[in-house]
């Protein structure tokens, strides 16, 4: 009797700190939707026209890929009035055997490019004309050695030519032409570290991070020098990392975008890649452990919003951090703002409180995040500025 009388002054506290965070959110939030996907997302990929790509990542096969149209409310337009379509509409899908756990759109083509379990290959789908709402498959591009690896990481540009760079090995890293699956590079490395991603900082620049905390920087036009990799500066170890890629002043290059690495202790560091070796700022999140070996780990750069960044993976949470202020000290830093409406959702598949599954800045709208949950929510949501420093 105890026990029940237990869970249920536990289920009141939760309904309480519901109903005391939805009263919050009147005041808290310009903008607050909630939707609910059929099945969860560990991706949120922006296309063209701000339309926005989702993905199951199930193991039983059948994981949807969406192509989704958002509502007006994410829109870049001022002022929108009444707006009596509040929903995301399904504008094409189709369906991945495998489970996806990265997609990419490939800039200036009808394509998309995703990654997953059992190995690290990619494959590659063309989204259809407008007369039809099908995704389909046109094909996989395999990795060199890649056999017996995880999954592959990918990023994609169209400096050249559609490229896409993967890899989940430092010594697996290549760039391939997407539509003639010519490969264009390979990186040079005995190093088998796993990695925890990538990304082209310009047609000829890429940066890899490492899932113990080590960058690397390689240049295309250099496809035999080694890769070097260095360690995050006072890294805790035996924490996996992930990184973070901002952009730089208008008409700078590339070596002055910042970069932002992320612990599954909580531990964030911004780092200049004029000089890897120094931190410019570091500082302890106050966040909890993650429960699941810091699979969704995530941090993020705001396109709109100078030193703002925002991180997820831990719980059920999504917190925005002002980094303009920090130094190196790695004292522990207070969020400006905190999203908890994925924690008040219903519980995942595997019984448990919804986790953050991932989440991204809209390209435009300064303020606006999307934040998909392991309990098949997502979330679009707008702080009010008096509540943070950015904007």
């Amino acid at each position: 009797m105890e026990a029940v009388g237990a869970r249920e002054e536990e289920k009141e506290e939760e309904e309480e700190e519901e109903e005391e965070w939805l009263l919050q959110s009147l005041r808290l939030y310009e903008d607050l939707h909630a939707f609910e996907l059929q099945a969860p997302t560990r991706l949120i990929e922006w296309a063209r026209g701000n339309r926005v790509c989702v993905a199951g990542y199930g193991q039983s096969g059948g994981n949807e890929i969406l192509q989704l149209l958002p509502p007006p409310t994410l829109q870049v337009k001022e002022t929108q009035g009444l707006c009596p379509e509040r929903d995301f509409k399904v504008e094409c899908g189709g369906f991945s055997n495998r489970p996806v756990y990265s997609l990419k759109y490939v800039p200036d083509t009808s394509l998309l490019v995703t990654s997953g379990p059992p190995d690290s290959s990619l494959q590659v789908w063309q989204v259809s004309a407008e007369d039809s709402d099908v995704i389909k498959p046109v094909g996989a591009i395999p990795t060199v050695n890649g056999t017996g690896q995880p999954w592959a990481k990918i990023a994609t540009v169209s400096a050249r030519a559609p490229w896409v760079l993967h890899g989940s090995r430092l010594n697996s890293v290549q760039i391939t032409e997407v539509e003639s699956r010519k490969n264009v590079y390979m990186a040079a490395s005995s190093n088998s570290e796993e990695l925890s991603g990538l990304a082209f900082l310009d047609g000829n620049t890429l940066l890899l991070c490492c899932a113990k905390g080590q960058l690397c920087l390689a240049d295309v036009r250099q496809p035999q020098s080694p890769l070097e990799a260095v360690s995050v500066p006072s890294a805790p170890c035996g924490e996996r990392w992930c990184m973070g890629v901002g952009r730089g002043p208008q008409g700078s290059d590339s070596s002055s975008q910042p970069v932002a690495c992320l612990s599954s202790g909580g531990y964030l560091t911004l780092t200049d890649l004029r000089k890897t070796s120094e931190s410019l700022a570091s500082a302890k999140c106050r966040v909890p452990s993650p429960s699941s070996g810091a699979e969704f780990l995530c941090v993020s750069w705001a396109p709109a919003l100078e030193g703002c960044l925002a991180i997820s993976g831990f719980d059920g949470t999504v917190h925005v951090y002002d980094m303009q202020s920090w130094d190196s000290s790695g004292r522990e830093a207070e969020p400006i703002f905190v999203h908890r409406g994925h924690a008040f959702g219903g519980s995942d598949s595997s019984g448990g409180p919804p986790l953050v599954t991932v989440h991204t800045w809209h390209p435009q709208k300064p303020r606006t995040l999307l934040s998909a949950a392991s309990d098949g929510s997502l979330h679009v949501w707008d702080w009010v500025q008096s509540c943070g420093k950015c904007g």
